[in-house]
């Protein structure tokens, strides 16, 4: 797994916050401590876990999902459809969807659609069951996931260097792009009528309605 990369300016904020408390040596004690004990969590969840359940591993916490609504679905469904078809064409990596596990530093997400580049892509076997950080995230929103996709979620793909993010609002029907530029994502589109182009599916470019549409999603098919 990678290792966090926390920007300069928290690490030093929290460094120092640390060295002024006098019991300094056992504030990292308890604390070594705690990460030790939701290590222990971790592998337990990792025996436990099921094909059956939507369920993430965050901040120690286990976090079993509802089930979505069917505009939900309807919209992770249709983006994978067009974006396998078009990385299975060209050949140049992997699209997981929905169960698919990724493994960060400390946590452990399965989010709604994600992509890997060749030639990582072509290192996972088809037994692959926990997946190191893809270049692509797609978060779709649900009410429950909101705030966690716009603030933990966002956070821990930034640190981890996933290159691109998309935030998708079914309700909506509106997409937010996020590209990866010096270490922060910078909101690239926030649209639901335009076209998003991906920085990291080199040549995939769609129209955002055929995420919502499914007569639009085959017109889409068909023009790639």
């Amino acid at each position: 797994m990678e290792t966090l990369q926390l920007t300069t300016e928290m690490s030093n904020r929290i460094v120092s916050e640390i060295m002024n408390v006098p019991d300094a040596y056992l504030v990292l004690d308890a604390v070594q401590k705690a990460l030790d004990q939701e290590r222990e969590r971790r592998l337990k969840f990792y025996n436990d876990i099921t094909e059956q359940e939507k369920i993430e591993f965050i901040n120690g916490e286990i976090v079993v999902h509802s089930p979505v609504k069917k505009k939900h679905a309807i919209a992770s469904g249709l983006l994978y459809r067009i974006m396998s078809i078009y990385v299975d064409r060209e050949e140049i990596g992997f699209v997981g969807y929905d169960n698919v596990m990724i493994a960060l530093t400390r946590n452990d997400y399965e989010p709604d659609v994600c992509f890997f580049k060749n030639p990582r892509a072509e290192t996972l076997s088809n037994d692959h069951t926990i997946f190191p950080a893809p270049d692509l995230v797609v978060e779709i929103l649900s009410p429950s996931t909101r705030s966690r996709d716009r603030g933990l979620k966002f956070e821990d793909y930034q640190a981890h260097g996933i290159e691109e993010y998309w935030i998708i609002d079914p309700e909506t029907e509106i997409l937010e792009q996020y590209h990866l530029v010096d270490k922060k994502y910078e909101l690239i589109l926030t649209s639901g009528t335009q076209n998003v182009r991906s920085f990291v599916i080199d040549g995939f470019q769609i129209p955002i309605r055929c995420i919502f549409d499914k007569v639009e999603n085959l017109k889409a098919i068909q023009n790639l």
